[in-house]
């Protein structure tokens, strides 16, 4: 019987005559259409000598290949609706570009342009030349420059002033951050030699001073963005951290985190120091990400007085961990709309979902609910009251008021559907909460409704 199959078995050459295969040939990669072809024989093949496989047709390979050759033509890092609620979501690709980001990457993507050209001088200039004005503008800062993420600014930051030397930090500020990567790991690859004061709770500006040796090279704190210790506690002020670096001549350094240029407070949130704000009390230099409350790409900012930022772009390190010239390109553009503040939380998405009242998430919520119960017959939906966060390790406690839909279905479990969504051509990620299935319309976008519509119609077929 084994043999009998497997002589069935098609042969390459024959398969690449077939009209199903000639027209896959027509629309895909020659390479990829074979590759798919003998997966799907080695798949019958190894199914007739374990005897899963009982009987094989030429069609059925086809369709094998078919449906592997689709898999194979799919990009790895691909879109996904986010119905989660979480506006910086870190596995979902934290912030989305705005369209000003979006048009000037396209624009120097797919052109030559001035990366490292001084177009009035006809003469090689800096990369840092396209964003430090803009940067400085909007932070008020003397100077900056951008590296490829916050971990290798602070790297980049400590290794320029304070490598072999001493730096003073709050125990309770080695914070860990996505990924297990960690403040006193970052610190000892810079070269730096960490001294830890106080303790996780309450540290004072004693403490900061009786550990000042000649080995000294900086004073560092790190907002503790990503989480919060309640109670008894004591931290010593930038204020007080500043007059403290002065008066022994240290540079202090402040590790921002997620890049506030906002100051939330006006807007009903909990106060979150915005970078403008530490660089006012008198701090040498901030470091913040550009991916996360600033709503730009990936990034590591850098910002403060001039002669330190010099010296950072004197480093060798700079060159392993500048950025490219799309990112410069998102950064310009993301920057731009913080020229006017009413701008930047109308145009950057980030912030414009963060922002939005809760009214108006009932509405996107109202508009989908219609359009899924147009549709889908066989599912409940109904919209109630939720929070949503703000994600990317900022604003821990912070829960914003939103409106989700909760979804039900007699014959799915909340949670085959939230596995059917998430695996589907489009992977919709919702999560189940009460035994049900919910969908927070603060992180849906409208132009996504109709998708969803479908995505729902094939998980339910």
């Amino acid at each position: 019987m084994n043999k009998e199959l497997l002589r069935k078995l098609p042969k390459i050459d024959e398969l690449l005559k077939n009209e199903s295969i000639l027209k896959l040939l027509e629309e895909n990669s020659r390479t990829l259409v074979l590759e798919s072809l003998r997966e799907s024989i080695e798949f019958y093949r190894n199914g007739i000598l374990k005897g899963s496989v009982t009987s094989i047709t030429t069609e059925g390979v086809i369709d094998l290949s078919s449906h592997l050759l689709k898999e194979k033509s799919k990009m790895h890092l691909r879109r996904v609706i986010n119905g989660t609620g979480t506006v910086i979501h870190t596995n979902l690709g934290r912030s989305i570009l705005s369209e000003r980001a979006i048009e000037n990457v396209i624009e120097v993507a797919v052109n030559y342009n001035n990366l490292e050209y001084e177009i009035s001088k006809g003469k090689r200039g800096s990369r840092y030349s396209h964003i430090e004005d803009i940067i400085r503008r909007i932070t008020g800062a003397e100077a900056a420059m951008v590296v490829n993420n916050n971990a290798a600014a602070i790297m980049l930051v400590l290794d320029t002033l304070a490598k072999e030397k001493e730096v003073i930090v709050s125990r309770g500020e080695l914070v860990e951050i996505g990924g297990s990567f960690r403040i006193p790991d970052v610190m000892k690859f810079s070269g730096a030699k960490l001294v830890e004061v106080g303790t996780t709770n309450r540290t004072h500006l004693y403490d900061y001073e009786n550990n000042i040796t000649e080995e000294t090279g900086v004073f560092l704190k790190v907002h503790t963005s990503n989480f919060k210790v309640m109670g008894f506690t004591e931290a010593v002020s930038l204020e007080e951290m500043v007059a403290l670096g002065e008066k022994h001549n240290i540079p202090v350094v402040e590790d921002i985190g997620s890049g506030v240029l906002v100051d939330f407070s006006k807007y009903g949130f909990t106060y979150e120091p915005t970078v403008q704000a530490s660089l006012a009390k008198g701090v040498d230099v901030v470091t913040f990400s550009g991916d996360k409350m600033l709503g730009g790409p990936q990034a590591g900012i850098i910002v403060g007085k001039k002669k330190f930022i010099d010296k950072m772009k004197k480093n060798q390190l700079t060159r392993a961990l500048r950025v490219d010239k799309m990112t410069l390109a998102a950064l310009e553009g993301t920057f731009k709309y913080y020229i006017d503040e009413k701008d930047a939380i109308e145009n950057i998405p980030s912030l414009n979902m963060i922002l939005m009242p809760a009214e108006q998430v009932k509405q996107k919520c109202n508009t989908l609910k219609r359009k899924l119960q147009s549709k889908i017959k066989d599912c409940t939906f109904k919209i109630d009251k939720g929070e949503s966060m703000v994600g990317g390790g900022s604003m821990p406690t912070e829960k914003i008021p939103t409106y989700v839909i909760k979804v039900s279905n007699n014959r799915l479990s909340p949670e085959t559907m939230e596995e059917k969504l998430r695996l589907g051509e489009t992977s919709l990620v919702a999560r189940v909460y009460d035994n049900e299935l919910v969908l927070d319309g603060r992180t849906l976008f409208k132009r996504d409704f109709d998708e969803i519509v479908e995505c729902f119609r094939k998980v339910l077929e």
